[in-house]
């Protein structure tokens, strides 16, 4: 079989204030088992400010945070798919992250999603808009999906977001094969806000990891994520839990909007 006929091609989201040269890094160990993969690493449409970043991170110690805040390289400053109003209700611009990743799929085929907390969310919210584009028609290209629904949705730290555009794509659930990667000592992204996203996925995947707030790296997680991702979410794969590793991984920012 033709290496054209066996790679995957998969979009890439990052979390809130990385940025899809940052997620791309801190990625490496997988991607260097993932070479018959094509990664296509998006950067979500906001700028972050250092008042942005002030309001979110709380925390003097974040060493993320700071790093983020003097951070002149532009391939490298802090983005978000989207910000949140003051009450934590709503999503504030995430239309412009729909519109952003409708252009690309446009393109371009793709087999799957893959997205790290706040960008978690968003690979589910596309693969939802997929099956249901008329909850926000501008997603729509001469009245049809620009793009056919995707194989699979890969969300590692996920959330269910807030306010009615949200609500409206995923009452009743998504189909899209979501696998759901969740760390036990997830601080950030707690378990029940994780299970909030869970709840609305109806083909629905769920792997836990001893670690926190980050994609799981090790030997074990790297062979699992890559063979999903080859099989197009075939459930049959065994856990990568099946055998007991230690937690593996790199922090990522504390923040509440993840």
């Amino acid at each position: 079989m033709s290496k054209a006929a066996t790679t995957r091609r998969v979009l890439m989201l990052h979390g809130y204030a990385q940025s899809g040269l940052v997620f791309n890094k801190r990625l490496g160990a997988l991607r260097k088992a993932c070479k018959d993969i094509e990664f296509v690493w998006l950067d979500a449409p906001y700028v972050l400010s250092p008042a942005d970043l002030a309001e979110t991170f709380n925390t003097p110690a974040d060493l993320d945070a700071a790093e983020a805040e003097t951070e002149t390289d532009p391939a490298m400053q802090p983005r978000g798919w989207w910000k949140v109003d003051a009450k934590r209700t709503n999503t504030l611009g995430v239309e412009a992250s729909f519109d952003l990743i409708r252009d690309v799929l446009h393109k371009d085929h793709y087999d799957g999603i893959f997205g790290f907390s706040q960008g978690a969310a968003m690979a589910a919210m596309v693969a939802a808009l997929l099956e249901k584009p008329e909850v926000y028609p501008p997603f729509m290209i001469d009245g049809k999906p620009p793009h056919p629904p995707l194989d699979f949705c890969i969300a590692v730290a996920g959330f269910k977001p807030p306010g009615p555009t949200c609500a409206a794509l995923f009452e009743n659930g998504y189909s899209t094969k979501t696998l759901h990667v969740l760390g036990r000592g997830d601080v950030i992204v707690v378990e029940e806000r994780s299970k909030s996203l869970v709840e609305v996925s109806t083909n629905k995947r769920v792997e836990w990891h001893d670690g926190g707030h980050f994609v799981p790296s090790k030997a074990n997680w790297r062979n699992f994520l890559r063979d999903y991702m080859r099989k197009l979410g075939d459930d049959d794969l065994p856990s990568p839990n099946a055998a007991s590793q230690p937690p593996s991984g790199t922090a990522t920012p504390a923040t509440p909007q993840a």
